[in-house]
């Protein structure tokens, strides 16, 4: 017995599978929605922004990329220059973009 097919319906999926959009492919492999590259600039936050720090151990300075899409307000890192755990504490904006970070010392 053979099955008809609405063939709007196999047009559309055909159309979807040819040219996947980002929130299809995230749908499919059931993924978050993140920052898309090539997106309208000026449209959202950076998914990430390199500041400039001091370690508070050796009192070095280093850059360091901080994570934007991440929802953490803090994460350890180790220092570049020392290898010592330092503590981040980020604070942003409601939008997400950056207003400070602040280093504390592990011990």
């Amino acid at each position: 017995m053979s099955r008809r097919h609405d063939p709007q319906r196999v047009k559309t999926l055909a159309e979807r599978i040819a040219r996947p959009d980002p929130r299809s492919i995230d749908e499919l492999y059931g993924l978050e929605p993140v920052y898309e590259p090539g997106g309208t600039p000026g449209a959202g936050v950076l998914p990430e922004e390199f500041v400039s720090v001091q370690c508070p151990y050796c009192a070095e300075r280093f850059e360091t990329r901080i994570d934007l899409t991440a929802n953490d307000p803090g994460y350890v890192e180790d220092c570049q220059v020392c290898c010592q755990p330092i503590e981040f504490s980020i604070e942003r904006e409601d939008g997400g973009a950056l207003i400070a970070v602040r280093l504390q010392r592990m011990d």
